[in-house]
């Protein structure tokens, strides 16, 4: 199948760079503390029936989600073949091999976020992520990046123009009005029992009712 690229990011992703990616981040111990996290955020927010996650690599954040709730709908969008075809595996989880940017649901999902997957998108992309999101949400959106207060470009691996830093809950908040803050919180690599990469995540919530 091939792969529509609009970007540099998503060719390097989509090719051998992200295929290193997958072996790199095949961290099962991390199941633990994933099913920690989602648990807090999930508690701020009932009612939960259906979950997509944008750029879900190898599914390990949808298989804590799907411990957690196993009576929900989960899906999947992932532009690199060798992890959608490990996400496809996962029962219950409908697996998109596709870029977030052209993925658009037939329906918006309850609980729709990203992980560690906003800091590797173009900036002058992220406009097109935000709405992208925004959109597939029926009620909340969360967002679990690495946060910066203002914009910064970080080497990555040796390449340049692959990882940024900055803002996302605040930007998306600013371009959607309708948008409350939840809750949000910090996981940090050197927890001594649940050790995770270090993200800052953000739950949202759409107001004025379903599908805003």
């Amino acid at each position: 199948m091939t792969i529509p690229s609009v970007s540099r990011q998503e060719k390097i992703w989509a090719g051998a760079f992200g295929d290193a990616y997958v072996e790199r981040n095949r961290r099962l111990d991390q199941l633990a503390g994933k099913r920690r996290l989602f648990a807090r955020i999930l508690a701020r927010a009932p009612g939960v029936q259906s979950v997509l996650e944008l750029g879900a690599n190898i599914g390990l954040n949808l298989i804590a989600i799907g411990e957690l709730l196993p009576h929900a709908r989960l899906a999947g969008v992932e532009i690199n073949g060798k992890a959608h075809a490990e996400l496809a595996r996962i029962p219950r989880v409908e697996a998109h091999l596709t870029s977030l940017f052209d993925f658009a649901p037939e329906t918006p999902f309850d609980l729709a976020f990203t992980a560690g997957v906003l800091i590797h998108v173009a900036p002058e992309r992220l406009p097109e992520a935000y709405d992208r999101l925004h959109a597939a949400s029926r009620r909340y959106l969360l967002i679990a990046e690495y946060y910066n207060p203002t914009p910064v470009e970080v080497p990555y691996r040796g390449e340049r123009e692959l990882l940024f830093k900055r803002d996302f809950a605040g930007e998306l908040m600013d371009r959607f009005p309708n948008l409350a803050l939840l809750d949000y919180g910090f996981v940090w690599r050197r927890d001594p029992v649940f050790p995770l990469d270090d993200l800052t995540w953000f739950l949202l919530e759409k107001r004025g009712g379903a599908g805003t």
